[in-house]
């Protein structure tokens, strides 16, 4: 759910998908000037999936007020709808969710519904519970069907093959997380199917959703980031001296193995290298209970004890830093204390990690996968390294960290360049203008 929804709920707020703050948050502040009444659905479990009201909206940012009765006879306020998805289980498509978009889509009776990425059946379920192919538009973020030909990331068959005491009894080793990407992929493509519209922003979102659907019709949109973002920048001197931040790594596709094994040719040159990961910790259970302690081991899934093994044969085990959850000022701090910003990932879109960076000044690395060459210009604004190479990529790293004029260059480009591709005024009218499109559209129709 938005912020400004759990703020209201009292509930804590979600640092994911951070940039449908910021949207919201411009379509709430000229609201009045737009003639856009935004309803918002989130999924939820319990009475939150019954949850239903209309939140008075003070700012593009706060709230204040109680639910008000009614549809949409008012001004100045944002619509939620709560529906029932177990997110934990995004490969299991339930008519329960498509049945309760159905009673929301009732309620407040949209000219066109909107759904922010494919990766959750509940797209799927909005789709059908709408109705409208020509009025529905999907905005893509990752696309899990391309995801799940990447999830092994290069991992030994000895590792992918692997099944712990943990992953045996939770049922969920990484071939059978692998099959839930594959199954998330068959909602994702019907969705995609039954949809008239696509926004994305990078020719390979465009490449595999044109051979999905060839009459849908492709919008691009870039995508506007949370708000601090926006302000301060990146200083060498106020940076903690060769340390590295990956924005995720707890499962393979995020490539965090792809550092470790960099960091032997990076430690040679810089052994004061240190790495610091945020999200949650793929070895957070061994180290709370030890992490040579049978308890510890017992819990761990392939993929983190393989990642303790690398830290240990790298000679990284102390110099691997796990931030857990951080909130958007916790990440900004974060940004701009690192030396470099590394997306290792074997398979992205156009990251919004690396957008923070560019936005930051950061000195940014990333693997040359997906859309990520859309974002960044590699030896241009940063440095794109082909996906998988350790040996480019500790190069990289190593280059950022010997800084000089070249990277102060590259710098300043990509910061200009996020400014454009991240403007929240433009990004904002560009997504006023396509949902005209496609009312005027409709109309001629």
């Amino acid at each position: 759910m938005l912020p400004v929804v759990a703020e209201h709920l009292g509930m804590e707020a979600s640092n994911k998908e951070g940039w449908l703050t910021g949207l919201s948050g411009m379509i709430l502040e000229h609201q009045k000037d737009n003639h856009v009444e935004l309803g918002v659905c989130f999924p939820a479990t319990g009475e939150l999936a019954e949850f239903g009201g209309a939140l008075q909206v003070s700012t593009a940012s706060g709230l204040k007020g109680k639910d008000v009765s009614g549809r949409k006879e008012q001004e100045g306020m944002l619509y939620a709808f709560g529906f029932y998805e177990d997110v934990k289980r995004a490969e299991v498509y339930e008519d329960k969710t498509e049945r309760r978009l159905e009673e929301i889509m009732e309620c407040f009776r949209p000219d066109l519904i909107h759904c922010f990425g494919t990766e959750y059946p509940h797209t799927l379920a909005a789709v059908k519970a709408f109705g409208r192919k020509d009025r529905t538009l999907i905005g893509i973020q990752g696309l899990c069907s391309i995801y799940a030909g990447h999830f092994r990331a290069d991992l030994p068959d000895q590792v992918w093959k692997r099944i712990t005491f943990r992953d045996r009894i939770k049922k969920d080793d990484l071939r059978r997380q692998h099959e839930k990407y594959v199954q998330r992929g068959v909602f994702e493509i019907e969705a995609l199917q039954r949809t008239g519209h696509v926004t994305g922003r990078t020719k390979w979102d465009r490449k595999y959703t044109g051979e999905w659907n060839p009459a849908a019709v492709y919008h691009f949109m870039n995508e506007t980031l949370r708000s601090n973002f926006y302000e301060g920048c990146w200083k060498e001197e106020s940076c903690r001296k060769y340390s590295v931040f990956l924005s995720q790594g707890d499962y393979p596709i995020k490539g965090l193995h792809y550092m470790l094994k960099a960091m032997p040719e990076i430690l040679r040159e810089y052994p004061e290298t240190e790495i610091y990961v945020a999200g949650n910790s793929i070895i957070k259970s061994a180290t709370e209970k030890g992490i040579n302690g049978l308890k510890g081991r017992l819990k761990l899934e392939s993929y983190g004890k393989y990642i303790l093994q690398l830290m240990r044969e790298t000679g990284a085990l102390k110099k691997v830093h796990f931030l857990g959850k951080l909130n958007a000022d916790q990440m900004k701090k974060q940004y701009l204390r690192s030396h470099v910003f590394v997306c290792p990932s074997s398979i992205e879109n156009s990251p919004n990690s690396v957008g923070e960076a560019m936005l930051l000044g950061v000195p940014v690395v990333s693997a040359d996968v997906g859309g990520v060459a859309d974002l960044l210009e590699d030896g241009v604004e940063g440095l794109l390294y082909p996906a998988g190479d350790v040996r480019k990529l500790a190069e990289a790293v190593k280059v950022m960290f010997a800084g000089g004029e070249q990277v102060g260059t590259w710098r300043e480009a990509a910061r200009l360049h996020a400014k454009k591709t991240h403007d929240p005024q433009r990004n904002y009218e560009r997504l006023v203008e396509i949902y005209t499109e496609i009312m005027m559209c409709h109309l001629r129709d």
